[in-house]
């Protein structure tokens, strides 16, 4: 009987020491998720280009459309594109991220950066019936970046968000 149960229990930590991560695995995947933090709310300034208090009036905004409209806006600001190629890539890797690694899964995703210059509206494929991307170049062209020239980036996000919200509350 103790020969059957230490045979048992042998095979049971064997197997779970297969599928266990090794260290390599976890260092690879650390090494991707580097560039990005560990949690995200609606408004992600790490650029701070953005006062506390207009962070919380976005914030505020996005989480209640969610709970009407269920589409999750997610507005990220950074001042580089970390190890990553170019901007686009970043803001991939960073969609990627939220979905598969925290299971966020924002339906709209805008990445801005004024340092350099750029700003990715990404959007889900289930809401591209909805906001497609000439509807989206539109809206950063009309809205967003006539008020990023002015130096009012609050304004001209707050512009586009409400722009996207109305594209996707329409039937």
């Amino acid at each position: 009987m103790k020969k059957i149960f230490f045979i048992i229990t042998i095979t049971l930590l064997s197997i779970n020491c297969v599928h266990s991560q090794t260290k390599k695995d976890v260092a690879a995947k650390s090494e991707i998720n580097k560039d990005f933090a560990k949690a995200y709310d609606y408004v992600n300034d790490f650029e701070k280009i953005l006062t506390p208090t207009q962070i919380t009036t976005l914030n505020t905004t996005l989480k209640s459309f969610e709970k009407k409209a269920l589409y999750k806006i997610i507005i990220v600001t950074t001042s580089s594109a970390g190890s990553y190629g170019n901007f686009s890539e970043y803001s991939q890797a960073l969609d990627k991220y939220l979905t598969t690694d925290l299971k966020t899964e924002p339906s709209v995703l805008i990445v801005v950066s004024k340092q350099m210059r750029q700003i990715q509206v990404l959007g889900s494929s289930f809401i591209k019936y909805k906001l497609d991307d000439s509807q989206t170049t539109e809206i950063i062209s009309n809205y967003t970046v006539p008020e990023f020239k002015k130096g009012n980036y609050y304004k001209g996000m707050e512009d586009s968000v409400t722009q996207i919200m109305q594209k996707l509350e329409a039937k």
